[in-house]
């Protein structure tokens, strides 16, 4: 059985995200009621978009990739566990032999928990899996015990779903996404700490008043606050940061392409994601009926991936700023125990930031704050996890590079889950009572306080609007 399960999973994640996307959108697409044409158009639609957003992730990783080494290089940072990125741990994950079975267990976790009622979000990124696939790695490395490791890879999996349903509100408002959750394994914990940061955000005199969105800063700044603009200036500020004119001919060269690459980031991201909504709004329109004709009184949300998101000008202005910051945090937090060189994974801001600027609703200034406390506390978590990050690779068959004896990454290695889970595998009965215990919080209190909000803004709405205050002018 499992060298069947294993030999589906291989499968898909061979033919790839691009590819199996298109192929379960349709699928969905036709279960909805959707004719074979109109569904099949959708997904490869979708497909379509995703190859752009990737086009373009991958443009700014190409150029902010160098461009952070080159700061690393003039910091003179000397830090002795390196970023390997996202590509390479998804790479591990699969490889791994949790991430062997992980889309078949994923899949069969999300439909338990969507028809007991327990979660909401309907995942179609398989693909994403990886994290939890990452999770249950290093849960079965630090354990020893294989069946562990797959525990724990389903309740991440179920732990994220319910932050997804959580922060579903948030993202659906401000992204303007409707019935869409990012059940992201980046996204999703930080979106769901930035709710307390911004608490206390509101709290803060002056502070809590200051309008720096992207349509703040816009007006403020006028023609240089245009999105196309901010990506060019942070494009050049990041540039001399990297490139201080040590070889004025070649530097001024790296600092202009790295400006206009930044630029084309900025403008073109935002028109794959609607390429990419284009073929998302019939499948979301076939579900919001379907759900509604035969389980009245329930919702359930389509789960994408949080690249649909991180085209949004505030998203990417946010992610561009933290690239600097990231590096400072990792040098000014070596002395007290980060051993993490943030390098691959810079270029994957966007994801970790995504749902937190949605939370921040497009302030600039707090997404950056909450985001640097974020990754500054996250930077331990990689050091920490390091070791076993290690070992899961090398037993997965990946090949360290040169000089390269302890790996992490920032996406990952620096997750709060990651931390938690691993914290919560060393607690009684060899770790089953401490994941068991957080899986089951999680979804019981997301459940109850959705339920909770459900009843709210339904018995709001059938409170009688009293005599004179119809809202007519």
């Amino acid at each position: 059985m499992q060298e069947v399960l294993a030999a589906i999973s291989q499968y898909l994640t061979q033919l790839g995200a691009t590819v199996v996307l298109p192929i379960i959108i349709t699928i969905f697409g036709v279960a909805l009621g959707l004719k074979f044409s109109k569904a099949f158009r959708a997904g490869v639609t979708i497909g379509v978009g995703f190859i752009g957003i990737n086009l373009v992730i991958g443009l700014l990783g190409g150029q902010v990739g160098p461009a952070a080494q080159a700061m690393a290089d003039n910091f003179h940072v000397k830090l002795s566990i390196i970023d390997v990125g996202w590509p390479a741990s998804a790479a591990i994950a699969f490889g791994s032999t949790i991430g062997a079975v992980i889309i078949p267990v994923g899949l069969l976790v999300n439909v338990v928990l969507l028809f007991t009622g327990l979660t909401r979000t309907l995942d179609i990124d398989l693909w994403n899996y990886w994290h939890s696939a990452m999770i249950g790695a290093l849960v079965a490395a630090i354990s020893g015990n294989y069946w562990l490791g797959i525990l724990a890879a389903g309740i991440h999996l179920a732990v994220i779903l319910s932050m997804a349903d959580l922060t579903a509100p948030v993202v659906q408002k401000y992204f303007k996404l409707p019935d869409i959750s990012f059940p992201h394994g980046t996204s999703a914990p930080y979106g769901l700490l930035a709710m307390p940061l911004d608490w206390v955000f509101e709290r803060i005199p002056g502070f809590n008043k200051l309008d720096a969105t992207p349509e703040g800063i816009q007006k403020r700044f006028g023609f240089f606050g245009e999105t196309l603009m901010m990506g060019l200036i942070l494009g050049l500020v990041i540039g001399v940061l990297a490139f201080p004119f040590k070889d004025p001919a070649k530097d001024v060269v790296s600092i202009l392409t790295l400006a206009m690459s930044l630029a084309a980031a900025m403008f073109l991201l935002p028109r794959m994601v609607a390429i990419l909504m284009e073929g998302l709004m019939p499948i979301s329109e076939a579900a919001r009926k379907f759900v509604q004709k035969r389980f009245p009184g329930r919702q359930f949300y389509i789960g994408l991936d949080s690249a649909v998101a991180v085209g949004q000008p505030a998203v990417i202005a946010t992610s561009l700023i933290l690239v600097p910051v990231t590096l400072l945090l990792a040098v000014v937090l070596a002395p007290l125990g980060n051993q993490v060189l943030p390098l691959v994974d810079l270029a994957t801001i966007p994801f970790i930031v995504a749902i937190m600027v949605a939370v921040f609703r497009g302030n600039i200034v707090r997404s950056v704050i909450g985001g640097g406390i974020l990754i500054g506390f996250g930077l331990f978590i990689a050091t920490w996890v390091a070791p076993t990050f290690t070992k899961v690779a090398v037993d997965s068959g990946f090949k360290l590079g040169e000089g390269q004896t302890v790996i992490s990454s920032l996406v990952d290695g620096a997750n709060p889950m990651t931390g938690l889970f691993m914290w919560a595998s060393g607690m009684g009965s060899g770790g089953v009572i401490g994941l068991s215990v957080i899986g089951l919080a999680f979804v019981v209190a997301t459940k109850f306080w959705l339920d909770r909000r459900m009843r709210l803004q339904a018995a709001a709405a059938e409170v009688p609007v009293p005599a004179g205050e119809s809202g007519n002018a």
